[in-house]
């Protein structure tokens, strides 16, 4: 233990966060709350298990923060296992941000599969304020910024859900609260139900990009904008699909060798065409793939945030790079409109 504690005090003492960090970050309003978020967050769901080195986990979150990444989003399984992606960001917490905390926003989310037997999934009360209280013992904080539940349970009436989210917020163990993955309707009646308990809805995290375009037919945006909240995407990068990483074959430590969530059976022909298309664009344009995917997806004012997953420094540096330009005009849009479909 006074070894550990050494090893902690002497991590603080090294980290010195970049004087120049907020500089090059583009910052969002989040609704019509009074909280800004970063325009791109560090996401820890892929990259943070006990699987990766925990010196590389730190330096990623370390140049995060050194270029204005305020943001860390994490849940409650991220892993893995589950729980691990909380306990070493606790651990970079405690060693290099312990003195920065004010200048940052850490959420989590519950709403999956976290522990076996009846109340440790979906969304009752009992689930959420136990997983809550799970979440800060193993980062070691008092509050979370904000705190999601994770996906709809319609096993639990939405009342109960929300009102458990409401709790947590007058208990003091989170600042803001979101839902994730929850469609237009469902987010309009939470909305509803949050704003009479008197804790309005702050954000919603949904899946999107250039290949998932749901949000879009379901008006999602217009929801959100009409409820006073924000709006911040997962996986902007498909998976890894629109970066440059598949074209030209599929590397062994790619997200199709490790994850479930992209198969090689997705890389047909004509999704490899329209990559391909897609990187020819953003070459014209001075910018990587996922550079381009990134700001399409940053497009609408009312998309607060993104959250992307990086595994190296050096991917992160990349993927930040499209802040150096955001700005795509009607032709450049007209150009990329018959290549981002749904795949």
């Amino acid at each position: 233990m006074i070894t550990y504690g050494l090893q902690q005090l002497e991590c603080a003492v090294r980290y010195l966060p970049a004087d120049d960090r907020y500089e090059s970050m583009v910052y969002r309003r989040c609704g019509d709350s009074g909280l800004l978020l970063p325009a791109i967050s560090l996401g820890l769901w892929h990259n943070f298990g006990d699987l990766r080195r925990w010196d590389q986990q730190r330096d990623i979150c370390r140049r995060a923060f050194d270029r204005g990444v305020t943001h860390f989003d994490l849940a409650n399984n991220y892993g893995p296992p589950p729980g691990a992606a909380e306990e070493n960001f606790g651990r970079i917490l405690a060693t290099d941000f312990a003195r920065h905390r004010d200048e940052l926003i850490i959420s989590t989310k519950a709403g999956y599969l976290m522990w076996p037997g009846p109340y440790g999934d979906r969304g009752s009360r009992k689930y959420l304020v136990s997983s809550l209280d799970q979440s800060l013992r193993r980062m070691k904080l008092d509050y979370v910024d904000i705190f999601y539940h994770h996906r709809p349970d319609p096993e639990t009436p939405l009342e109960e859900t929300m009102g458990a989210l409401d709790a947590s917020v007058r208990a003091g163990k989170a600042l803001y609260i979101g839902i994730s993955n929850y469609n237009v309707d469902q987010t309009a009646q939470a909305s509803v139900i949050l704003r009479r308990l008197g804790t309005p809805l702050l954000i919603h995290q949904p899946s999107y990009s250039m290949f998932n375009r749901w949000i879009e037919r379901d008006r999602l945006l217009d929801a959100l904008e009409a409820a006073g909240a924000g709006c911040i995407a997962f996986s902007p990068l498909a998976q890894g699909l629109l970066t440059n990483r598949y074209l030209t074959g599929i590397p062994e430590d790619s997200r199709i060798r490790t994850s479930v969530f992209l198969r090689e059976e997705d890389l047909t022909d004509a999704v490899m065409a329209r990559v391909r298309a897609l990187n020819e664009i953003a070459g014209r344009r001075g910018q990587t793939l996922a550079q381009l995917a990134l700001a399409w997806a940053l497009r609408d004012p009312r998309m607060t945030s993104l959250v992307i997953g990086a595994s190296t420094v050096e991917q992160l540096e990349a993927n930040l790079g499209a802040l150096r330009n955001l700005t795509l005009d009607d032709e450049e849009l007209a150009e990329i409109e018959p290549f981002a479909v749904d795949r």
